[in-house]
């Protein structure tokens, strides 16, 4: 009887329809199966917003790289970025490097 019963609830033929478990079975395939399913193009989304902050931060460096190439057209910049960078030194010159002592990584035991 039960059975019975259960067959004759109006959502138990509107869920049976063979419409409706096509159209079912249809959004279940494109949600998730279907190789434009709605879990791919979330990753896709979420893979075009990190590239396009990586396109952000590199924008930022190639145009701290284009000051530096500028500032580096200077021949007395660039000799002090050499001494600086590079300890480089001209012919009869001596050069010191002073370290101070809280620069100095100490071992402590």
């Amino acid at each position: 009887m039960k059975l019975k019963e259960l067959k004759n609830k109006k959502w138990v033929k509107w869920v049976a329809n063979t419409y409706v478990i096509i159209l079912i079975c249809f959004l279940v395939w494109m949600l998730f199966f279907d190789t434009n399913s709605f879990l791919i193009h979330k990753e896709l989304n979420e893979d075009i917003n990190a590239l396009e902050q990586n396109k952000e931060f590199y924008k930022g460096e190639i145009e701290k790289d284009k000051k530096f190439l500028e500032k580096m057209k200077d021949s007395t910049e660039m000799e002090k970025f050499a001494r600086e960078k590079y300890f480089l030194k001209k012919e009869n010159e001596d050069i010191y490097i002073i370290e101070n002592e809280d620069s100095l990584k100490l071992n402590k035991k």
